[in-house]
C-alpha cells in the first residue's frame, strides 16, 4: 500500500480491503495463474459446495449480502451469507464464490463453471456435487455453456431425496451386485445406485425410535387432557386440545417427521396419526445413494468413490472456519465481506498446498502443526 504509516490502525486494514477490492479481477486472476501448473489440462474432476458463514450486527445497507437462510451449522435460520469453494479431486482449491444468505444454491452453479472455464484451460471438466446442486432443466444449459469453448464438461450429482418418489418403480427393478451397487437410467442419463445394508438398518431404527419418542409424548399429552376432563386437579397451567396440538406439531416439525406424524388441526379433540405409507417408503430409501453421471468410462464403484470423495470440501470449510478464522464476520458493508473472503480463500489455497508437500514428502504433521514448529 502507498503511504502507509508507520504505525497501521484497523482503518488503515479497511481501507487496504477496500483497495483490494478495486482490483478483484486481476487478483482472481493472478491467483489462478499460480494455480494452473497444479491442474490436469486434460481432466478435472471438480468439487463444488456451498457453506454458511455466520455475521454479527442487524443494520441493513444498500445491496446487502447478509440475509436470513437455514444455516449449515446450527440447522436453523441464521443471518449469513454464503460462500462456495470449488476444489479438484487432489484436494486444491480453484476458485470461491459469495452469494446472498438466502441464495437457492441450484442458481450459483452455472456462474461459477463459466468463471472455471474462463481461468483454466481444462479440455474436460467432471463436476462433483450434492443434492441442493441438482436441477435437471439446467444440466442442458451447463453442457452447453462448456461446449462453446470446445470442451467437454460432465457431471457426478447427487439426486435430491425429495425426487426419490419418481425412483421408486426404477428401484423395485433394480438388481444389486455384490458390492450394492446397480445402474440404470434417469432422465437420459446414467443412474447409479449404491445400497448400504447396515446403514439401511440404522436409519429405519433411528426413524422408528424417533417416531416411537413423538408419540410417547403424544400420550403423555392426552392422559393430561382426560385426567384434567376426569376432574383432577392439574399441576401448573391448564392444558388444552389446541395447545397440546400445537406443540405436538411443533416438536414434529423440529425433529424433520412431517412425513410420518400428522396432528390433526380440524379435530376437536387433539388427535394424531402416521402415516404408514410414508415410512414404507422412506425404509424403501434408507442407505441408498443415487447419483445421475453423463460419464460414460467411469464404472459405478468409481463414480461412488467420486462422489464421498466430495467430503473433502466440507473438511476445507471446517479449515476456513477455525484454523483461518473467516467465521462470524463482523463487516456490514458488502465489498467488505467479500474482501474478507478473498484475503481467506488465499490463506486456504496455501494450507492446501502445505497438505500436499507435506504428504509428499512422508512428513505426518498437519498444516497447523507445521506452523507452530515453524514459528
Amino acid at each position: 500500500m502507498p503511504a502507509m504509516p508507520g504505525k497501521v490502525e484497523h482503518h488503515h486494514l479497511l481501507r487496504a480491503m477496500d483497495a483490494l477490492m478495486d482490483h478483484v479481477d486481476r487478483v482472481g486472476m493472478e491467483l489462478a495463474k499460480q494455480i494452473r501448473p497444479l491442474v490436469d489440462r486434460n481432466l478435472t474432476v471438480v468439487f463444488y459446495d456451498l457453506t454458511t458463514v455466520r455475521i454479527h450486527g442487524e443494520g441493513e445497507v444498500d445491496d446487502d449480502i447478509r440475509a436470513y437462510g437455514m444455516n449449515k451449522e446450527t440447522g436453523g435460520i441464521a443471518r449469513q451469507f454464503v460462500m462456495g469453494v470449488v476444489q479438484t479431486a487432489g484436494g486444491l482449491p480453484l476458485m470461491h464464490t459469495v452469494h446472498p444468505g438466502n441464495v437457492a444454491e441450484t442458481k450459483t452453479l452455472q456462474a461459477m463453471l463459466a468463471t472455471v472455464l474462463q481461468r483454466f484451460p481444462i479440455e474436460r471438466v467432471i463436476l462433483v456435487a450434492d443434492r441442493g446442486l441438482l436441477s435437471l432443466d439446467k444440466i442442458g444449459a451447463l453442457t452447453a455453456l462448456a461446449q462453446e469453448g470446445g470442451r467437454r464438461l460432465e457431471f457426478i450429482l447427487a439426486v435430491p431425496a425429495r425426487r426419490y418418489g419418481e425412483l421408486v418403480e426404477t428401484f423395485r427393478s433394480l438388481a444389486f451386485d455384490a458390492e450394492g451397487l446397480a445402474e440404470a437410467t434417469f432422465a437420459g442419463h446414467r443412474l447409479i445406485v449404491a445400497h448400504d445394508p447396515l446403514r439401511a438398518a440404522g436409519e429405519g431404527e433411528a426413524r422408528r425410535t424417533r417416531i416411537a419418542e413423538l408419540e410417547a409424548m403424544a400420550e403423555t399429552m392426552v392422559g393430561r387432557l382426560d385426567a384434567q376432563d376426569a376432574g383432577a386437579t392439574p399441576q401448573g397451567r391448564r392444558a388444552s386440545d389446541r395447545g397440546a396440538c400445537s406443540r405436538f406439531a411443533r416438536a414434529v416439525a423440529d425433529a424433520g417427521m412431517t412425513r410420518f406424524l400428522k396432528a390433526d388441526l380440524t379435530a376437536d379433540r387433539f388427535s394424531w396419526s402416521v402415516d404408514e405409507d410414508a415410512v414404507a417408503e422412506a425404509q424403501f430409501f434408507d442407505g441408498t445413494l443415487a447419483l445421475i453421471t453423463n460419464t460414460a468410462d467411469i464404472s459405478p464403484a468409481e463414480a461412488v468413490a467420486r462422489y464421498k470423495g466430495l467430503a473433502d470440501i466440507g473438511r476445507g470449510f471446517r479449515v476456513l472456519k477455525s484454523d483461518i478464522g473467516t467465521a462470524p464476520v463482523h463487516h456490514r458493508l458488502p465489498d467488505r465481506i467479500r474482501a474478507h473472503t478473498l484475503i481467506c480463500f488465499p490463506a486456504l489455497t496455501l494450507y492446501r498446498v502445505m497438505c500436499m508437500r507435506l504428504k509428499a514428502k512422508g512428513h505426518s504433521a498437519s498444516p497447523r502443526t507445521a506452523l507452530e514448529i515453524l514459528a
